[in-house]
């Protein structure tokens, strides 16, 4: 986990004059869209990745690398100089290449998206490109710009000048951290460096973390190829094995996650009422978007459940089987049922409820048929990425769990859960892993305890499932936590606290999960949640992110 604390914050700042420093001159990358100014003429520079040999006889060939090329790409070119028998030399001046590695190039050879980043604890959602170049010059007032010396090189070119005082430069390394130490700062890292700890912001209206993101429109896809004769560049980019982007649209999947879903009460007698599609009226194309969207529906469907009463004190629900169209408007893919209603009306509409989510093809987790089955994780394998949820159920009552022989809810005392998580990690799945926990207005210690049990256990994910209000946010050894995410589509009304919601949308890459967007809506009618205007979700951030220790 990040350090918070007053004093790990201190410590951090006292550290700033030895490990930042103000950016220098570097040589200019291009870019073909990030340009507001003049683009400078090439000057001599050295290169910071390998010392310089002696200008090549002439059956060898000169390469330079411009500084702002990615790592990535950086490695690649070494490899191929040092495989060549002598045929290529790496070279410090510019003017002593024959090839030349560089964004803006003669020969397009791969398109690098970058990504405007800040620390994760951010209110703020969008930038434009007039607000990056203002924080380059210094012109803006609200925060600072941290980069690395590479898009130190890349910004420079970019905008035509040099930096102004509010921009530091820090080794990629420490660039995360100090984001953290320094609220109000944001950075520029390339999309493959991603971490969830991080929060992408949305640039010109755009963001890479998204579907819907058009990278030819958008202001920091940076050309990247080679430059110099024509028949040299044949012959070195023949060899050289780049893949066309850092942004594979296929390698990319997108996985919401919500918390309580409750058809019945006010909720169900609103849908009797405005239509059975009513309550994802404002917020269902946030969940039809994902490519694995996950409800949490606490309450079974039964053929016998009595008309809504929206007043209704006890607690023993069920749902009218005809609500089931509104699951299947929203797109579901996984279900889970670690819910403590679900077998309010005995093992019959659980089961029958059970072969509804089979006969859909949609996967559940988190309880079945008999223990066995309730501990059984869904797994996914999408665009290479592989997914597995695996949940339980802590508070009970006794009679929601599923036994050997009876159907119910998978048990936190269950054995071998978290061995489960950790088998699966080894075998390559992203494990989330999900608790219906006692309902409390914040986590309790052993909440917390058993949440940052499963992270350290192999989960990327730990998300709570049993909140009626929003918790707070948490990070332990690489995974995500969240402690509760709030309703989604049940009557609660009573406070605005338990009106608010979370919808959590991850972003999987590659085999790992880069990002999480928090979607945040509000709930209306004891039935539809909207979308949050922007000065309440200013709000409900500030108060989460404060509850998070941030």
């Amino acid at each position: 986990m990040l350090p918070t604390t007053e004093s790990r914050r201190n410590a951090l700042l006292l550290l700033l004059p030895l490990l930042i420093s103000a950016c220098t001159g570097t040589l200019p990358v291009g870019s073909s869209t990030l340009v507001t100014g003049t683009i400078p003429d090439a000057t001599p520079s050295t290169t910071p990745f390998l010392p310089a040999t002696e200008a090549p006889a002439p059956d060898r060939l000169g390469v330079w690398i411009d500084p702002g090329v990615p790592a990535a790409l950086v490695d690649t070119v070494l490899s191929l100089i040092d495989g060549s028998d002598g045929r290529y030399v790496l070279v410090e001046m510019q003017s002593a290449a024959e090839i030349r590695v560089e964004a803006q190039p003669e020969r397009l050879l791969t398109q690098w998206v970058y990504a405007v980043v800040a620390a994760f604890p951010t209110v703020r959602d969008e930038f434009s490109l007039e607000d990056l170049q203002e924080r380059w010059t210094g012109v803006s007032a609200e925060g600072g710009l941290l980069v690395t010396p590479e898009i130190s090189a890349l910004l420079r070119r970019g905008f035509g000048t040099d930096p102004g005082s509010a921009v530091d430069q820090v080794e990629g390394e420490d660039l995360l951290e100090f984001a953290w130490a320094l609220p109000g700062h944001i950075s520029v890292i390339p999309f493959e460096e991603l971490e969830p700890r991080w929060k992408v912001l949305r640039l010109d209206g755009q963001s890479p973390i998204e579907k819907s993101f058009e990278p030819q429109s958008y202001p920091l896809l940076i050309p990247i190829g080679l430059s110099g004769e024509p028949s040299l560049l044949d012959e070195f980019a023949a060899r050289l094995d780049w893949p066309v982007t850092n942004r594979d649209p296929g390698r990319m999947t997108v996985m919401v996650m919500t918390g309580v879903t409750a058809l019945t009460r006010a909720t169900a007698w609103q849908m009797e009422r405005r239509g059975v599609l009513y309550p994802a009226e404002l917020i269902g194309d946030w969940l039809r978007e994902a490519d694995i969207t996950h409800i949490s529906n606490e309450v079974s469907f039964w053929e016998g459940c009595p008309f809504p009463d929206p007043v209704q004190e006890g607690l023993k629900f069920c749902s009218d089987p005809d609500y089931f169209a509104l699951l299947e408007s929203i797109g579901v893919d996984v279900v889970e049922l670690t819910g403590n209603h679900n077998k309010d009306f005995g093992a019959e509409p659980f089961l029958s409820t059970l072969e509804m989510y089979h006969g859909a093809g949609w996967s559940t987790f988190g309880g079945g048929e008999d223990l066995a089955a309730a501990r059984q994780p869904a797994v996914f394998e999408h665009n290479g990425n592989r997914i597995a949820l695996i949940g339980c159920n802590q508070p009970g009552p006794g009679y929601a769990w599923a036994s050997e022989s009876a159907p119910g809810a998978a048990p936190c005392s269950a054995a071998g859960l978290l061995e489960e998580t950790g088998r699966l990690r080894d075998e390559g799945f992203l494990p989330i892993f999900t608790f219906q926990w006692s309902e409390l207005a914040k986590p309790s210690e052993a909440q917390r305890a058993a949440f940052l049990a499963a992270a350290r256990a192999g989960a990327v994910i730990v998300s709570g499932s049993q909140a009626h209000q929003p918790q707070p946010i948490d990070f332990e050894s690489g995974a995500f936590i969240h402690y509760g995410l709030g309703n989604l589509f049940f009557d609660q009304m009573q406070s605005l606290a338990l009106r608010q919601q979370f919808i959590d949308r991850h972003v999987f890459y590659d085999g790992r999960h880069i990002s999480t967007e928090l979607l945040t809506s509000l709930l209306e009618n004891y039935a539809r949640p909207r979308p949050m205007q922007p000065e309440e979700r200013e709000t409900f951030l500030e108060g989460i992110f404060r509850q998070s220790g941030w």
